[in-house]
């Protein structure tokens, strides 16, 4: 297998410190999952736990796990809100989110209580700065 190397964290996107990201979608929900950084300490994705569609979370709260061939991981809401839709393919194809976190890889869409929780989370820069005082 290849090396893979961490991609850029995207702009459109927020992140939090326990390394999940939230897209907003416009539509008062939000797709998350993990992020590039975060597959790539984790290693090779073996399983997905995912959540169960209307599942009522917190943020902050596990709203997943996920499994690798190094550790188990919980994967925290980035906002409050209810389960609508989750990516069921990760159930078979759990190695999405090692070749594709920000895009294919996605793991639920949350609609969300209280979208100013967003404000909560930091912007791409802010969250690369925090992996490299991590990394140092």
């Amino acid at each position: 297998m290849e090396d893979i190397m961490t991609k850029p964290n995207p702009d459109n996107r927020r992140y939090s410190k326990e390394h999940e990201w939230a897209k907003d979608n416009g539509d008062g929900t939000i797709t998350m999952g993990i992020t590039d950084h975060a597959q790539e300490l984790l290693t090779d994705i073996v399983f997905v736990e995912l959540p169960e569609t209307g599942k009522k979370i917190e943020q902050s709260e596990p709203v997943a796990v996920v499994e690798s061939v190094k550790s188990v991981s919980d994967v925290y809401s980035p906002v409050s809100g209810e389960v609508v839709e989750v990516n069921d393919i990760l159930e078979e194809h759990p190695e999405l989110i090692n070749q594709d976190a920000f895009g294919e890889g996605w793991i639920a869409r949350i609609k969300m209580d209280d979208p100013t929780e967003l404000d909560n989370l930091m912007d791409a820069s802010a969250y690369t700065a925090l992996i490299d005082e991590e990394e140092h």
